[in-house]
This record gives structure tokens, sequence and C-alpha cells, in this order.
């Protein structure tokens, strides 16, 4: 068995695809496990690849998984916990960033400034796991009985700081409506109330906040299927990655040279006020590099993306 560790949310699955297909491939006679909260297992499925889902959800309980994994590999982080949780696995093979607190002496050094995708597929590289960090591709699920050809605003971000303005939302939806778009508010549960509050600014239905109204497998295919999406440094923004949909992705204390989308991919267009020069932060609300971020600059973001999928259709018909 190969054991694999990314306990954490849906932007972290995700950009860790690349480094999960490339075990798949170094590995094809092994089962691969993923441990993993089993919330994310529609997602999951949608990765390919992965045998076994095991429920983890943190790094505070063992793993569950009966015998010892011929290897395991760290992709939840630095250590040391994280280390020590696959390390008391018994693993044959640990594959994982050096981390002399957790006795781990192998692996290459950690680098703070590094893309996210970049990171795994390096510490692969470093044990000879072949890998390709542009495979960030996601298999379409089915979407029967859902809206095709949406813009999806997605306000929420589980970090306030990485949220921008509600009633700069409420702006936008309100003019992408206006320029013909269906907008769709999505979001979890958690964010329903937030969204419901965009949406009555912007003078939208209740019809057309689906924050809470949707399981990750639905969100996924909402994706796959929208015209745009809309949203900051969140989940939903790699899932439109993933799926190749248009998409502004609003960045701000988190540089986009960490999370964001390839550069090279002109169907996402990236927005950030950079890091430096702003004033001292009370800790509540939107961060000041999300709150410089202007209405009319996403506007002009959204026109942008839409010429390059008008152009490419143009050019593939």
């Amino acid at each position: 068995m190969i054991l694999v560790l990314r306990a954490l949310g849906v932007g972290d699955l995700v950009t860790a695809v690349p480094a999960l297909r490339a075990l798949r491939a170094a590995y094809p006679s092994r089962e691969l496990a993923l441990a993993a909260p089993a919330w994310l297992a529609p997602l999951v499925d949608l990765v390919g690849g992965v045998d076994r889902l095991v429920d983890t959800a943190g790094l505070d309980r063992p793993i569950r998984i009966g015998s010892a994994p011929r290897v395991a590999v760290n992709l939840h982080g630095r250590g040391p916990q994280s280390h020590r949780l696959l390390a008391a696995t018994r693993p044959g093979r640990l594959l994982a960033f050096a981390n002399a607190d957790a006795g781990h002496a192998d692996g290459p050094a950690w680098a703070a400034d590094e893309h996210e995708v970049a990171r795994w597929c390096r510490l692969l590289s470093w044990y000879d796991v072949p890998t390709d960090r542009t495979d960030l591709g996601l298999r379409r699920p089915g979407s029967a009985g859902l809206p095709h050809g949406v813009t999806l605003v997605h306000p929420g971000s589980k970090i306030p700081a990485k949220r921008w303005p509600a009633e700069r939302f409420a702006a936008l939806a309100r003019a992408l409506t206006d320029q013909g778009h269906r907008v769709l508010l999505t979001g979890s549960a958690d964010e329903r109330a937030l969204a419901a509050r965009v949406a009555d600014a912007a003078g939208l239905t209740s019809d057309a906040v689906l924050a809470g109204r949707t399981d990750l497998g639905a969100l996924a295919a909402l994706v796959a299927n929208a015209r745009l999406v809309v949203s900051g440094d969140t989940g939903v923004a790699h899932l439109a990655t993933g799926y190749g949909t248009a998409s502004v992705v609003l960045f701000g204390p988190v540089p986009p040279a960490h999370w964001g989308p390839p550069a090279n991919r002109p169907r996402h267009r990236v927005l950030w006020a950079g890091d430096s020069d702003w004033p001292r932060w009370d800790g509540v609300g939107s961060h000041p590099t999300m709150a410089a971020l202007r209405l009319d600059e996403v506007l002009a973001a959204v026109a942008e993306v839409e010429r390059v999928v008008r152009f490419s259709g143009a050019v593939a018909a």
C-alpha cells in the first residue's frame, strides 16, 4: 500500500492532483490510500487513481489503515506533527521534507516562497518520482438537473481576511446580471447567510442562493459547466482551474504566486493588490489587500476572460 496524507480542504486536494497522479503512475500495482477528510470523497472520485479514502480530519488522531504501508508520503506539511503521524503507521519508507524535529533527515528542504503545486512535485522529484505540474484536470461529474452556462459568484472563504467586501460582491452580481449573466451564489452552509445578504443587495431572488444547498459533487458539476466563476482565493477557484472554466480570482494576504492558477492559462485572471505598503490591519473583516481591489477592475477582468473564451471558441469553429 502507498499511503498519502493530505488532511485538508478542497483547494489543498486539487493542488495535490499532479503529485497524486505521479504516485499512481510510479506504483501502478499498489493500492493507493489517501488520508483526507471523508467529506472530500466526491472530489477524490473526480481526481481518479485513488483506491481508498481513509477518513482523516486533522492530525490529532492515528491513521487507521490496518497493515503498515510500503511507502508513506507526506503531502500535508513540513512536519514534525504530520511526519510523526505517518511514521506511526510504520511505513517501509517515508517520503517527506527534511525535518530534524521529527527525526527525518531524508528529503529536500522546505521552501516557504513556492507555489503549492510546485512544492509537492518538487518533493516527489527529489525521490525520483516523475511529475507533471500541469496535470491539474479533473474528471467531469454528472450534472443532471443542474444548470449549465451560469455565472457563479462565491463571496465566502473559511478565512474572513480573504473575503472581498460583501457589498462589492453584491455590486458585481448586479452588474453581471445587467450584462445578461445568470448569477448564482455558491458557498458552504456556514456561508449561506453571507450569500443571502449579497443576493438581497444585488436584487437577486432567493433561488439564486445555492450556498449550503449543494454537496461537493454538485458544486464541482456547477463549476465544470459554468460560464464564469468569480471568487476569492478559495476551493472553488481551484475547481475552475481543474475544469478550464473561465475565472476571475481575487487575492489578498496570500499572493497568487503561492496559490493562483497557472500563469499561462488565459481563461483564468488573477487580481492582487500586493502585500506591502498597507496600513496596519485590526484583524476584523477583509484584509486591506482585498479591500483595495475595485469593482471596475473585476469587471474589466471578467470582460478580458470572456473575450478569451469567445476567441478560442471562434478559432475552434
